[in-house]
C-alpha cells in the first residue's frame, strides 16, 4: 500500500499515530475552508475569525485558525502593490501643499482628516478610473466617482457627491489629503477645496506611503470585486456602488474593534458626547 500511495512506512506510521486527532480538526477545517474559499483564498486569520463569529456564530481561538490553515495547506493570496502608477506632469498655474497630516493616520475624531486618490480598473479591453474620499477615522468611503476618462469632472463631481452627503454637515477646517497628481494642484480644484474651507494637505514627491489609507482601501477593492470581467461601464459601476455599501456597512475590520466603518464612526460620535 505504500509502494503504491508513494508514501514511506514511517510517514504512514505517523499518520496512524494521530488520526485520532484528526476528526475533531477536520471538522473545524471544514468551518474555516468554507469561509475561507468565499473571500477567494485572500482571507487571513483574523478575517476569517471575524466571519466565523458573525455568520455562523464559532468562537475560535486565532492559534487554532492559524495551525489548522498551516495543517491543511490554506495559503493566504497576499495583495502585492501595482509598480505602474502614472505620474502626471503639473504645470506652473498647479500648486503643491505640505504635508500636513505627516502619515498621522490614527485618528479617533471622525469627520476631521480626510484623504483622496484616483486608481485605474481595467475592463473587458478598457479603461475606468475610481476616485475615492476617505475619513481617515472611521475608514468610512464618504464619498466617490468612477470616470472613463482622467478628465477634471472626475474630481469636480466626487466634490458634489461629497457635498450630498448628509453625514458630513460642514466641512469647514477637515484636512483632506491626497498625492501631488494632476488633479489635485490644478487652480479649479484648489479654489472649490478653498470655498469649502477645508485644508489640503499633499503627499511628498515618489511617497505612496504617506497616502497609505486610500492605498489600503484600493488593494482591498481590487482584491475582492470582479472588476476584470464587467462587460460594460454600466456593470462596474453597479459593482463599485455595491462593494462600497458593502465595504461601509457590512465588511467588519479587526483594526476598528471588529466594526464596520459606519458602526465605528458612531461608535466614536458616541465617545465625544
Amino acid at each position: 500500500m505504500c509502494e503504491i500511495a508513494h508514501v514511506s512506512r514511517s510517514g504512514y506510521y505517523k499518520w496512524l499515530k494521530t488520526i485520532d486527532k484528526r476528526p475533531r480538526d477536520y471538522q473545524d477545517y471544514l468551518l474555516i475552508k468554507e469561509i475561507f474559499d468565499k473571500g477567494k483564498s485572500k482571507y487571513g486569520w483574523r478575517t476569517i475569525q471575524m466571519r466565523l463569529k458573525s455568520d455562523k456564530g464559532v468562537t475560535m481561538n486565532h492559534k487554532k485558525i492559524a495551525r489548522i490553515k498551516n495543517k491543511y495547506n490554506l495559503i493566504t493570496k497576499i495583495r502585492r502593490r501595482n509598480p505602474y502608477k502614472e505620474i502626471m506632469k503639473k504645470t506652473r498655474e498647479h500648486r503643491t501643499f505640505g504635508n500636513i497630516l505627516n502619515r498621522n493616520f490614527k485618528q479617533n475624531n471622525p469627520r476631521k482628516v480626510f484623504c483622496t486618490d484616483i486608481t485605474y480598473l481595467p475592463f473587458n479591453g478598457s479603461m475606468a478610473y475610481l476616485l475615492a474620499v476617505k475619513d481617515i477615522a472611521s475608514r468610512e468611503i464618504i464619498a466617490w466617482n468612477l470616470s472613463r476618462h482622467l478628465q477634471m469632472d472626475i474630481v469636480f463631481d466626487a466634490i458634489r457627491n461629497m457635498e450630498d452627503n448628509k453625514e458630513v454637515p460642514s466641512f469647514r477646517n477637515i484636512l483632506i489629503h491626497s498625492d501631488q497628481g494632476f488633479h489635485y494642484t490644478s487652480p479649479g480644484y484648489v479654489s472649490k477645496i478653498k470655498e469649502l474651507d477645508m485644508t489640503q494637505s499633499m503627499s511628498r514627491k515618489g511617497n505612496c506611503i504617506d497616502n497609505a489609507p486610500m492605498e489600503s482601501f484600493f488593494g482591498h477593492f481590487k482584491d475582492e470585486v470582479d472588476y476584470k470581467n464587467c462587460k460594460t461601464f454600466e456593470e462596474l459601476r453597479r459593482l463599485t456602488k455595491e462593494y462600497i455599501s458593502y465595504y461601509n456597512n457590512k465588511r467588519r475590520q479587526w483594526d476598528l474593534k471588529k466594526m464596520t466603518p459606519v458602526e465605528y464612526r458612531n461608535h466614536l460620535l458616541s465617545l465625544s458626547c
